[in-house]
């Protein structure tokens, strides 16, 4: 790159000196339309629960939903992604809870899409909420089966969708899964739902709040590193990016966020897709327990959100987004 001209004709600091100046010449910008607002559901009537290593998040009953939602809504944060907090008794070891009609995240889609029906719904697709031995996929052996995991999870993402689901989330990792569940929406006649890959999803040490927040935390047998992504690379996540858009991805995630701008920004710059990213429970936890004075949070919320903006991603899952929202708004 050229630099023009030199000191003291040229003076930078010049356009920082006002906050109008600093507001026209800002390369990026944060927007409500921008996040993503995670919710975990659970089991239960009059149910709002403190998920105590998550400050500030909570676990709805379905009869709760509504008030996190209507706030949502209120603050036109555009997408909405459910999480279930499932009954250890509802779990086995093909995770058939998940095609169960009446489970806690069908029972949300449907309660949201009466009620808030401008708001999107996101819901994952994948096994880990409803297995005994907490992983994505269907276990034998000690390896995790990818064929016969992903017809299930094909069935999963029918049944998402026949509740109202308005974009599909395979966040599991097994290969092909984003094509076989293209195909099984298209031939049932839900085309137009979507569907948001966990592309590049890696085997990070950052998940631990969210598994306790959906009780799995102790029931993960062994860990998911023969099928999420080794957090030494890089350029896979390329390949994995360029296999789902092949298989009908519409948008893809790159999950953590933090840790991984360089993929974000990689995959912007090699694809014409939008690409999301989500600031996990565990980057959450770091910012939200470590700074207590409240306006210093706020502005390191937005520095972080910011980073994630400045990589590449169109949009954010972010447990900040209510909190970030009123800010912005």
């Amino acid at each position: 790159m050229k630099i023009l001209g030199n000191y003291p004709g040229v003076r930078l600091r010049r356009n920082r000196k006002y906050n109008w100046s600093r507001r026209l010449v800002a390369e990026n910008n944060l927007s409500v339309s921008d996040l993503i607002l995670p919710i975990f559901v659970t089991e239960g009537k009059n149910k709002i629960e403190a998920i105590k290593v998550m400050p500030g998040v909570f676990r709805y009953s379905i009869d709760k939903l509504s008030r996190v939602v209507n706030q949502a809504s209120k603050l036109k944060i555009p997408l909405v992604a459910i999480f279930p907090h499932t009954s250890y008794k509802k779990k086995d070891p093909y995770g058939s809870e998940g095609l169960n009609e009446d489970n806690l995240v069908c029972k949300a889609i449907r309660k949201i899409k009466k009620n808030n029906p401008n708001i999107g719904v996101m819901a994952d697709v994948a096994l880990d909420p409803y297995t005994d031995h907490g992983h994505d996929g269907i276990l034998k052996n000690k390896e995790i089966l990818n064929d016969e995991t992903v017809e299930i999870l094909s069935q999963q993402a029918l049944i998402q969708a026949q509740m109202g689901c308005d974009v599909i989330a395979p966040s599991d990792m097994m290969d092909g899964r984003v094509g076989v569940i293209r195909k099984t929406l298209d031939e049932n006649d839900f085309k137009n739902v979507q569907i948001l890959s966990y592309a590049a999803k890696y085997a990070s040490n950052f998940y631990g709040p969210f598994r306790n927040a959906v009780g799995s935390i102790n029931k993960l047998k062994g860990n998911k590193k023969s099928y999420q992504m080794d957090y030494k690379n890089s350029s896979e996540a390329i390949r994995e990016v360029a296999l789902d858009i092949k298989e009908g991805a519409d948008f893809v995630m790159v999950k953590p966020a933090l840790p991984y701008l360089d993929v974000i920004k990689l995959v912007k710059d090699n694809f014409r897709i939008p690409v999301f990213g989500y600031q996990v429970s565990g980057e959450y936890t770091m910012i939200a327990q470590s700074i207590k004075n409240n306006t210093l949070k706020k502005e390191a919320i937005l520095e972080s959100l910011m980073s994630i903006k400045r990589a590449g991603a169109s949009a954010i899952v972010t447990y900040f987004a209510l909190e970030i929202a009123k800010k912005l708004k």
